[in-house]
């Protein structure tokens, strides 16, 4: 396989996007920020490491938390910009809204919103550590995912009690579908948990032998992908029940180890995988092919990315390789 872009920066590549234009964007373990289609690096975070990463609200370059304790966004013209500091403080979660034009970031049980459109910042307080975020579509409402379930905040009031989706147990990662009409966390233990949020009706999701640590709603929503698994797993979100009811489907190419990282294209049935051992692999849903993007073993794949036209990808690994993959017929 001949790789569009191939390159190592050796430092552990955290977050691989593609930003609103479809240019691929790599967040480095050391701070760095990379824009491989401009060929520019820039040092994000100084003396310091990137915890976590997402596109701009914008769609224009990358805001990523550093464990420096600042929130800062880079893009391939202006380079770093710092948008907040608290000195001594991780900020290893951050969430954003495009439609709201907002930034949502966690550092241990505070969260804070920055509202780009009125330039002021909301605060809300946990009674335990928040280990993940996401906005609904619009960016009215917050999801934070905590101990023992997910609290919901409205983003730009300040004063207010958050809504609460209660379930016993650690809750590590969360996605909303795009539709808004359901939830999902990954669990410490090996399963997933969701809510239909128009009744709050739990959704029980487990079978899996590992930690889910990546997952993706893809297919206009229609289909969320997870690690945790030697193959992929696939959950359907074709009924106004969502999953339940409906069993889960697992891709796995035979040849299959356990997947550390999923991404689906947005708008169709494609769905690429990274495992644990170094490889990637593409999928069709429909026709059930699956092509070996990176078939040769190495270190564990870390972050992955698929364009807004799925004829790309950008992933990248522990030991710092990054990698971009472009089909024939772009």
């Amino acid at each position: 396989m001949t790789f569009a872009y191939q390159k190592s920066f050796e430092s552990y590549v955290v977050a691989a996007l593609f930003d609103a234009l479809d240019d691929p964007i790599v967040a480095l373990g050391d701070g760095r920020i990379v824009f491989p289609d401009a060929d520019k690096v820039f040092d994000a975070h100084p003396n310091a490491g990137v915890l976590s990463a997402v596109v701009h609200p914008a769609g224009l370059g990358i805001i990523t938390g550093g464990d420096d304790g600042r929130v800062v966004w880079t893009s391939k013209d202006a380079g770093p910009i710092e948008l907040a500091r608290h000195p001594g403080a991780w900020i290893d979660v951050v969430a954003v809204a495009p439609e709201g034009q907002v930034i949502a970031y966690a550092a241990a049980k505070t969260v804070y919103v920055l509202d780009l459109l009125k330039k002021e910042t909301k605060t809300f307080k946990h009674e335990h550590s928040v280990s993940d975020l996401c906005f609904e579509p619009k960016g009215r409402k917050l999801y934070c995912a905590t101990y023992n379930g997910v609290s919901i905040w409205f983003s730009r009031i300040a004063e207010q009690k958050p809504q609460k989706l209660f379930w016993a147990g650690s809750h590590t990662k969360i996605a909303m579908a795009p539709s808004g009409e359901f939830v999902v966390t990954a669990m410490q233990e090996n399963a997933l948990h969701g809510w239909r949020l128009k009744d709050s009706k739990d959704m029980r999701m487990g079978g899996y032998p590992a930690k889910i640590k990546s997952l993706d709603f893809f297919a206009k929503g229609k289909l969320l992908a997870t690690s945790g698994a030697n193959g992929a797993v696939v959950w359907p979100f074709l009924r106004p029940n969502g999953p339940m009811g409906e069993e889960a489907s697992e891709i796995n190419p035979q040849e299959g180890t356990m997947v550390s990282v999923v991404a689906g294209a947005p708008e169709d049935t494609i769905l690429s995988a990274g495992t644990e051992d170094g490889r990637v692999w593409l999928a069709e849903l429909q026709s059930t092919h699956v092509e070996w993007i990176k078939r040769e073993k190495g270190a564990a794949i870390t972050a992955l990315a698929m364009s807004g036209e799925a004829n790309r990808l950008v992933f990248g690994d522990e030991d710092g390789f990054v990698y971009i993959f472009q089909t024939e017929a772009e």
